[in-house]
Parts: C-alpha cells; structure tokens; sequence
C-alpha cells in the first residue's frame, strides 16, 4: 500500500500534518480532470484572490481542462494492461486529462455520452474476448448499445497470428463502433506477440492523435504544489530483481513421463510484494544447444556483431537472450518461405493450406523449420525477423502469509524428442537448469481479478488440474493464515494418481487441518479396475467428470455465494469446464442452457467466476 501524503512529511513541506491529511481526503477519488481543475482554483487562491476573484480563477481552471479521454482495456495476461497504462501516462504527461478502466470496470450507461475512447483489447484461443471484457462486448455487441454519432475512438488489437482468430475481437469491435457510428481517430491496429512492431508505434501516434484532437492546455501557468519525496522504486518487468533460487526439486515420482518442478524463489531485499493469485514474470535464457543448432544450420558465426535499431550485440547474445527460437510464429515464416523459395510453405500461406499451417505452427520449432526448408539468411536479416524473447508468467504456488519473502512455482519442464534430438520450452528449461543458488531475472505481475474473496467466510470451489493447481496452494495458505470460516473445495487432477499427484502430502494434512474441506481427484490413465478376475480399462476421468458428479453440491455452494475459480489450460481444459458448469447449473437450477450460460456470465461479472487461463 502507497503511503499517504501525510506520512511523506519533511520540515521543508509547507502545510501541517493536518492539512495534509485534509487534502488527501479532499483528493480522494479524483480523476485527471478534476485535480487539474482544483490545481487552477488552488493558483487563484494563492495569487490572493478574494470571493469574486476565485469564482473567475475557477472558471478559468475549468476551460483549461482539456476534454476527457478514457482508455478501456481488456487483458487476459496483462499486454493489455501495460500498453493502455502507458497509453494513458503518455497522454497525462501531455496534459490531456485521462481515465484508464478495465473493462469489467467501465460504467456501459456512459458511452452513450462518451466522446473520446480508446480501446485496447486481446483475443484469446479461437476467437474469444478476455474474461474481464465478456460484459463490455456483449453489451457493445448487442441491441442495448446506443448510437454512437458524437464518439471518436480507435482501438488496438492483441493477438497471436498462429491462430486463425488473429485479433478477431478487436477487428468485430472496431467495426461495431463504426457500425453504431462513432469516428475512427486512428485506424485499427493489429499487435502479434512482437509488440514493438506494431503495439509500440500505435501507442505513440494515438498519444499524439489524441494531443491534437483534443488540444491539451499549455500549464506553464498553474503554480504547481511542492512535490513529496519519491519512494524508491520497486523492480519492473523492465528492471527485474535478479532473485537467489532457494530450491529446485522435481514433485513427479520415478516413472512418470512429466518432471513438473517446485521451485522455491527468493524475493529479499527486493521490495516486492504479491498477493495468491499473482503471477511472477520470469525472463529467460534459450538452450545453449538449441543456440548452437541454429547457428550451425545457417553457417553463422556466434561472434558476428548484429546491429538492431541502435544496438549492437554479438549474435549469440542476439539468440541467447534476445529472440524467440522455440516458438515458431507465422510472421517468421512469411519471411523465410520468401528467403528459401518454397513452395510447399508458400502453400501453407494460402487460404486452402490454414489447418496445414496451424500445425506446422503448433508443432514445429524454428530449427525444425529451417533444416527442413533450407534458405541463405544474412545474420543482421535474420536477427530482425525473429520475434523478442518475452518473459513468462508463472502462477505463484505461495502466500507470503506463510513463506514470507518467498515466491513459490509449479514448473512443467517441457523436453522431448524429434529424431533423436532434444527439443525444450524456453523458460521451463531454463527454469530447470538453474541451480540452486543461482540467480533469476524475475518481476511480479498482479492479477486483480484471481484473487481470494476479501470476506473469509466466504466458500471457494478451485479447479486446477496440473500445473493449474499452483495458485491454488497458495489461496489455501492464505485462508488458512486468514483464519476465516469459508470451505475450500479443490478439484485436481493429472495422468496418474502414484506418480503425478502434485503435493500430495500437503492437500492431505491440509484435509487433516480442516484448511481443505473437499478433495476431489481425477487422474485419466488410471483406468484399470478388476472384474470377474480379470481387469478392464475403464473411461478417461477428467475434472470436468468429477464436477459433474457433484453437482447438486457444486451447485448448492455456488447459490450460497462460494466463488469458482478455474487456472490450467486454455484450449480444452477450460472450455470443458465451463461446459460442464453451463450444465451444472442448468440441471440442478433448473435452466435452460441460455439461461444457465447467462447466470454463469452473471458470476463472471460480479467477480465470483474467475479464471486463470493460458
């Protein structure tokens, strides 16, 4: 928590503690345009103005008020979110006034009167909004938006383009804007994953865009109030906190064909601070061989200097810490069909060869891709083609409550082979390697929608299965350490109950404690059962299985008012698991399946249905 005016005091600050302590609640929810405002009536006075003169200070502070912009985000992994924060800062720090809202957040009955938007949204899977935008284009998108003829906007789509729904919701919102009238500021724009291509320069003509749409006031003439200390401040994705590694230990049993790791972080003398349900950014190293493969493929040499933009590294550097070489994305094979003169990849680039393309994509690396369509590159060429190396976002397995200046993980190291070669996740692998004691660039990343419920006599139902159970070890510690009244239901499940139950030992004292109230347990391979002597493989169970055999339970806490929170795999387990809620609710509160597909959004918005998804 920020600290408050009146505790940033120093004997050089004009105003007594009380006085201070009186402006902050007088300043207390402003938005831009309301502390320019109160920074101009606050000029008049000290200029020694009487009555009369103060109500023509007023006036004057109020036409130098520029009109308001408001920027909405929607934001899954929170792209979203740092690219219209700094949308929004950029346009502060040009003197327009600004509001920045999530989109679960923005008030719907003020677009009717809304006159300059800016919308920044991601599309997540095959075609599909983030969760906490689900309100805002239901609404946009159906008969209850009104006509929109006075609003000027303009929005930035995020994406990834090796799904055929590239940006889609951003392109169905654009067009509905227009649709209901409004004027493009700016034409749409449509960001991969390689934000700097695309996102960067966006945001920077939309600040300017904005800027001379709306005619920010010159302020050279409000006498501004002294500025309080600035804390120090904390690290960022940008500057991250190189932390110790405390431990490393794989949690599969012999046997299992996954090594899922626990990771034990620490976070001293770093300032930083997460709550269960936040995320902790990662920076990582690609594979040393995987570095060496690519540069024996192409005949480089890792000492060649490379010159991007207005750096300068050598190309092992380049490709060690820099670029993207395990994800393979459909701009970089764009441009390497060009370079080898393929025409089985200029096929996958057509409309026929899309399903071909999508797993090429999927399953296929770069090196793959670059022994199986040889091309002649040149290194400064190829350096720019590849996509940054982005950080990685893991869910904290943690409650600082209990482990104090700790950040805990739940790694699924992802190695296989193909051809007798090993192939890794970037950041699993490298996560894997590092030893204990060793240091790692990390940053935290908050999630203010995954977050326990502020009233602890509230009951929680968590469906993690795999790694997805991660957060949820750290909410049960959490209410544990709350001491609160709420049950705990947690459905996991994973291949194999002998050797892949992730913390075993824990969710057992947990149910010991009375800190776990319900487990239930699905694990998929363990399909053997005896009959009539001999044994028969029985259906695969799944979480999705279990919940639906509890589900006039589910159902009875999700009435009483329980939250529902979902983490783990976006593209079939998820989906999975809201059907099956869709049809808990239709079944045992008697709904159709509209009606049941409308309460469970109902619970979405309210902040009961939350999800975790990637």
């Amino acid at each position: 928590m920020s600290a408050s005016p009146a505790s940033l005091l120093t004997s050089a600050q004009p105003l007594s503690a009380e006085q201070f302590a009186q402006l902050d609640r007088l300043t207390e929810g402003l938005d831009s345009a309301g502390l320019w405002w109160l920074s101009g009536y606050a000029a008049g006075l000290a200029r020694g103005a009487t009555p009369v003169a103060r109500a023509v200070a007023t006036a004057v502070a109020d036409t130098q008020v520029s009109p308001l912009l408001t920027v909405v985000y929607g934001s899954q992994t929170g792209n979203s979110k740092r690219l219209a924060e700094t949308l929004a800062n950029q346009a502060e720090a040009s003197g327009l006034s600004v509001r920045v809202l999530r989109a679960d957040t923005y008030p719907t009955r003020e677009l009717k009167n809304e006159r300059y938007l800016y919308v920044v949204i991601s599309t997540q899977g095959d075609g599909d909004p983030p969760d906490d935008a689900r309100g805002f284009i239901e609404f946009i998108s159906g008969k209850r938006a009104p006509a929109l003829k006075e609003l000027n906007f303009a929005v930035l789509g995020l994406g990834d383009s090796s799904y055929p729904q590239f940006c889609a919701i951003g392109q169905k919102l654009d067009a509905r804007l227009a649709e209901l009238g409004a004027t493009r500021m700016l034409d749409r724009g449509d960001a991969d994953l390689d934000l700097e291509t695309v996102a960067t320069p966006w945001v920077s003509k939309a600040v300017s865009v904005a800027k001379d749409t709306l005619k920010a006031p010159t302020l050279a003439s409000v006498t501004p109030l002294r500025p309080l200390p600035v804390a120090p401040s904390l690290p960022t994705r940008e500057a991250p906190f190189a932390a110790e590694l405390l431990a490393n230990q794989r949690i599969t049993a012999r046997g299992s064909d996954r090594d899922i790791r626990h990771l034990e972080i620490s976070l001293e003398g770093s300032g930083l601070s997460y709550q269960p349900g936040d995320a902790l950014g990662v920076w990582p190293v690609n594979p040393p061989p995987l570095v060496d493969a690519v540069l024996a493929t192409l005949g480089f040499t890792g000492e060649t200097p490379v010159t991007l933009a207005t750096e300068t590294l050598p190309l092992r550097e380049w490709l060690l810490r820099r670029r993207e070489l395990t994800r393979l994305s459909r701009p970089f094979l764009t441009k390497h069909a060009a370079h080898a003169r393929s025409e089985v990849l200029d096929a996958l680039l057509t409309p026929a060869g899309a399903s071909a393309l999508a797993e090429t994509l999927a399953q296929q690396q770069l090196i793959d891709l670059l022994r199986a369509h040889p091309a002649t590159w040149s290194a400064d060429d190829f350096v720019a083609a590849l996509r940054p190396l982005t950080p990685r976002m893991y869910s904290i397995a943690s409650s600082q409550a209990v482990v104090g200046e700790e950040a805990h993980l739940t790694v699924a190291h992802i190695e296989y082979d193909v051809d007798g070669e090993s192939r890794w996740g970037t950041a699993s692998n490298f996560l894997a390697r590092t030893a204990e004691g060793e240091r790692l660039p990390v940053f935290i990343e908050a999630n203010e929608r995954f977050r326990v419920p502020a009233d602890t006599s509230r009951d929680i139902i968590m469906i993690g299965p795999g790694t997805g159970v991660a957060p949820f070890r750290g909410f049960v510690q959490q209410r544990a350490a709350d001491g609160g009244t709420g049950r705990n239901w947690l459905f996991f499940g994973n291949p194999y109950s002998r050797t892949d139950f992730l913390y075993q030992t824990e969710w057992q004292d947990a149910l010991k404690r009375g800190e776990l109230h319900w487990l239930d347990l699905a694990f998929s391979r363990d399909r053997v059962r005896s009959v009539d002597g001999g044994t028969v493989a029985t259906p695969k169970t799944y979480v999705q299985h279990r919940m639906r055999e509890n589900g006039r339970e589910l159902f009875a806490w999700i009435e009483s008012g329980a939250h529902v929170y979902v983490c783990g795999d976006a593209t079939r387990m998820a989906r999975d698991v809201h059907a099956a809620l869709v049809d808990i609710i239709a079944e045992h509160g008697a709904h159709d399946a509209e009606a049941a597909n409308d309460y469970l959004n109902d619970l979405l918005a309210q902040g009961r249905y939350a999800r975790d998804v990637y």
